[in-house]
């Protein structure tokens, strides 16, 4: 074969990829804007996160607004929502600010953001992300955001995996972006590893102290973490993406309950007598809970039959009832107001 012909072969070849993959890429776009019978509606409209007594989340039902954060009342959440033109793939609002973690294909790697937004959802700040979005919290008072991501592995259940975890000054600008560099106190005494990880933050009304997750050792830890000191003690072992209750007394958290096949439990554990209190949810919970209020959490799982969409749903705190289902296709629940 000539070399002239091998070229005219080559063009080809490239031609018919090229429109096989835009075929793809249109045929992906038509099933997008598809909705599914029985799957809730999402109406454009305007969404704000000042609104007294809503609900906030990611939609994430199939059309035109999968993945973006929509509202509802509280009363009703699932009835029909107000659909904003934010997407992401991990949210969290308080206090009129939110976090928004996006990833998005680039020409080499994917780009990844964390968007802060005030509460008419318009960027304020932008961040850049070490890796794919994980985790998501905003401080009670909307002063301060942090967010986890996985930079190797795809989740907690992998063989290995390594996070990174920021915290960001909403109003300064100024970035702590790996909590690795803090100090850490483990059992009592100085400590140090190369295998450190954080992941999970949650934030007190006093706009210093948090709560995460370390990991090391193959072991967990609830930590309690100063923003201003830089340090961080641990407090309880087999603790992962802790949420502080509203009334800072208690933490919510998945307990691994079975390595082997990652499984974990939905715990409440009192920072007082550090007794914990498994949950009515006994399904696997991988997922940072919400407290809707001090006596309910709130947490997503997959839904029933799919393999990229989740439901939302509700437990009591303290260990009775039984779970229910909060909102069908959403996560990263926020209560407003």
């Amino acid at each position: 074969m000539t070399r002239s012909r091998r070229l005219l072969v080559l063009a080809l070849a490239v031609l018919l990829l090229g429109g096989l993959a835009g075929a793809m890429v249109v045929r992906a776009a038509a099933r997008a804007e598809q909705t599914r019978e029985g799957d809730p509606t999402a109406t454009e409209g305007r969404v704000t996160l000042d609104r007294q007594d809503g609900l906030a989340f990611l939609n994430g039902a199939q059309g035109p607004h999968r993945g973006a954060v929509v509202s509802v009342p509280a009363q009703s959440p699932q009835g029909g929502r107000t659909a904003s033109d934010l997407t992401c793939q991990r949210f969290h609002a308080a206090a009129g600010t939110g976090v928004c973690l996006n990833s998005s294909p680039g020409a080499l790697a994917q780009d990844n953001k964390a968007l802060i937004v005030d509460a008419q959802l318009r960027t304020v700040r932008s961040f850049p992300m070490a890796g794919t979005p994980s985790r998501a919290r905003v401080s009670p008072s909307g002063r301060f955001a942090a967010w986890t991501v996985f930079v190797a592995g795809e989740s907690y259940g992998a063989a290995f995996f390594s996070t990174r975890t920021s915290i960001a000054d909403v109003r300064t600008g100024t970035l702590e972006p790996d909590l690795e560099k803090f100090a850490v106190e483990l059992d009592g005494r100085p400590y140090s590893a190369g295998d450190v990880n954080f992941w999970g933050v949650t934030f007190s009304k006093d706009d210093d102290t948090f709560y995460a997750t370390l990991g090391t050792g193959n072991q967990t830890y609830l930590v309690k973490g100063s923003i201003s000191r830089r340090s961080v003690t641990t407090l309880a072992k087999n603790v992962e993406c802790p949420s502080l209750s509203p009334d800072e007394t208690r933490v919510a958290y998945k307990k691994r309950v079975q390595r082997g096949a990652s499984l974990w439990r939905e715990h409440v554990l009192d920072l007082r007598t550090l007794r914990e209190q498994p949950l009515a949810e006994k399904r696997s919970v991988d997922d940072q809970a919400l407290w809707l209020d001090d006596r309910t959490l709130a947490y997503a799982l997959p839904t029933e039959g799919s393999v990229d969409t989740t439901d939302l749903w509700t437990v009591p705190a303290d260990g009775t009832g039984a779970p229910h289902v909060l909102a069908p296709a959403a996560s990263s629940p926020t209560r407003l107001g």
